[in-house]
């Protein structure tokens, strides 16, 4: 796909989304970014912000299936992968597949499920599969996880393992929109729902088009090197007790591309590092003690670590 019609399609789905996410443009392209990079996106914010309308309103810009899972305390893991059932007509069990198997999966408040059934996502979010009963099944492509979670009421919630947040390509915060956004809202979804209108503006071969395009996208070895150097930063750090590991820049690569190519470009240049630096690798991080007495923040971390490894010259092939 020319990289022209991807940028097209790329802004319709934002245009789109936007009509529900209303002055959240820097939120849009982050997930649009993770769609390209055949990654998941975990959104993190207080109550009422729009974190399951920017999950919602994606998925529903996309002609393509669809399931919604509300994660809660009773809910297991065969309730999210499938069960297999006996038929006595047959004599033998069936698999009946589970809302994962969907091109997006919309999980809602992920963090008040219980760490066995939150492991239920680790095969399908890694391998695109799902095993039950010593079969394995292939999930459809392309495919997305979106969760939701609210990192203030802790309440009745269970903290999401590392093993879980590292497989999340990215991590936004949606924010308080401004006074002029938030007047916006009022006066046109005040009355009246926009996700009742939100028709797809693309589909899943469409995306799947796109996904193959932007794994195209040159890297050059500079570049690559300039990641590597970037996570292996992460690790040395002594604010840190858990740095960022291989796979975080594996992901790390894949949104660069795909931030590349929402540019316009059909190269990498570290300027894309830097823009999807944060999403990427903030989420990964477990700080030490002594950097939370002092406040600091794993995103100020990762900003310091972007400050400090040296920028290659001369990345354009």
């Amino acid at each position: 796909m020319p990289l022209d019609e991807l940028h097209e399609t790329a802004r319709r789905i934002a245009a789109n989304v936007e009509r529900v996410l209303v002055g959240k443009p820097d939120v849009i392209r982050i997930a649009l970014v993770t769609l390209l990079a055949e990654g998941h996106l975990l959104v993190e914010d207080v109550p009422g912000v729009g974190k399951t309308s920017l999950a919602k309103a994606l998925a529903r810009s996309i002609d393509c299936t669809v399931s919604r899972i509300q994660f809660t305390p009773d809910l297991l893991p065969s309730d999210v992968t499938g069960v297999s059932i006996y038929n006595r007509q047959s004599g033998e069990f069936e698999f009946r597949p589970g809302p994962v198997f969907a091109n997006i999966v919309v999980g809602d408040e992920i963090n008040r499920a219980s760490p066995k059934t939150q492991s239920a996502l680790l095969e399908c979010m890694e391998e695109h599969q799902v095993t039950v009963d010593t079969s394995t099944y292939r999930l459809d492509e392309p495919f997305m996880v979106i969760a939701t979670q609210n990192p203030i009421e802790m309440e009745g919630t269970y903290a999401l393992p590392e093993a879980q947040r590292d497989r999340f390509t990215a991590r936004v915060s949606i924010g308080y929109p401004d006074q002029q956004a938030e007047l916006a809202m009022v006066d046109e979804h005040a009355g009246h729902n926009p996700m009742d209108d939100l028709q797809p503006v693309s589909d899943g071969e469409t995306v799947h088009r796109l996904i193959e395009t932007v794994r195209g996208v040159h890297m050059a070895p500079e570049v690559r090197r300039y990641a590597v150097d970037v996570v292996a930063a992460t690790r040395g750090v002594p604010e840190i007790r858990l740095g960022a590991s291989p796979r975080a820049t594996l992901h790390l690569v894949r949104a660069a591309r795909a931030q590349a190519a929402l540019s316009g470009r059909d190269y990498v240049v570290p300027d894309d590092l830097h823009t999807i630096a944060v999403p990427v690798l903030a989420h990964r991080l477990v700080l030490t003690t002594e950097a939370h007495a002092a406040r600091r923040s794993a995103t100020d971390v990762v900003r310091a670590v972007l400050h400090r490894v040296p920028v290659p010259q001369g990345s354009r092939p």
